[in-house]
């Protein structure tokens, strides 16, 4: 079971949420991307929010077309987008998709990027994307990598202070065993020069951009 997440971020920076990849996959609704999934006819099967950035009246029509809705308060611990995190990683998917969390504020969008750890406890491969960038992260060890025309630019982001050992094979740019620190622009911009490449390290926790121009 894969489940996508759709929170409130800029229209413009989603992809097609109908396209025919998608048609198979659990879809969950956070304020906004609640009533966006509705609009596309997408009938989530979850909802989170506390609302506070829709109308009334595009309330009432989000209550008519669930069966059910929590509205969550305004002031809590949690933002919506964890809520429906924890909740899918509960159901123990093969892989969440998050979309909707880029573009707007930025402590939404870096709120989002943290986020992505929670996957790393759970052992479930959390992916964030938009029209231009898809973001995941990664513990030790040996990782492939496909080409991908959409995304076909590849750079690596330490997440930790140190990521230890880093060596990309099948890519433009290779390294073997190399060290990268915070700060570092060393793995921007790389691209894959075969169908399929790798990257492993040895320790720290790496993130994977995958990006177009």
């Amino acid at each position: 079971m894969i489940i996508n997440i759709l929170a409130g971020g800029p229209e413009t920076r989603l992809p097609s949420l109908t396209d025919k990849k998608w048609q198979d996959d659990v879809w969950v609704g956070v304020d906004r991307g609640v009533l966006r999934l509705l609009q596309q006819n997408i009938q989530p099967s979850k909802a989170f929010g506390d609302f506070d950035s829709i109308t009334q009246n595009e309330l009432s029509f989000v209550r008519e077309r669930l069966r059910s809705l929590e509205i969550s308060p305004a002031e809590k611990d949690e933002v919506d987008l964890e809520l429906a995190l924890n909740w899918a990683v509960e159901q123990n998917p093969s892989l969440v998709r998050i979309f909707g969390a880029t573009g707007g504020r930025m402590d939404h969008m870096f709120g989002a990027v943290q986020l992505l750890y929670k996957g790393l406890n759970a052992d479930i491969p959390i992916q964030m994307i938009d029209r231009q960038n898809i973001v995941s992260m990664h513990l030790p060890g040996c990782h492939e990598v496909e080409q991908d025309a959409a995304y076909g630019y590849i750079s690596f982001v330490p997440f930790s202070e140190e990521i230890r050992g880093l060596t990309l094979e099948g890519f433009k740019y290779p390294l073997t065993n190399h060290i990268i620190t915070w700060g570092s622009t060393l793995c921007i911009s790389n691209e894959l020069i075969q169908q399929r490449g790798t990257f492993s390290f040895a320790a720290g926790i790496l993130m994977m951009i995958r990006s177009n121009d």
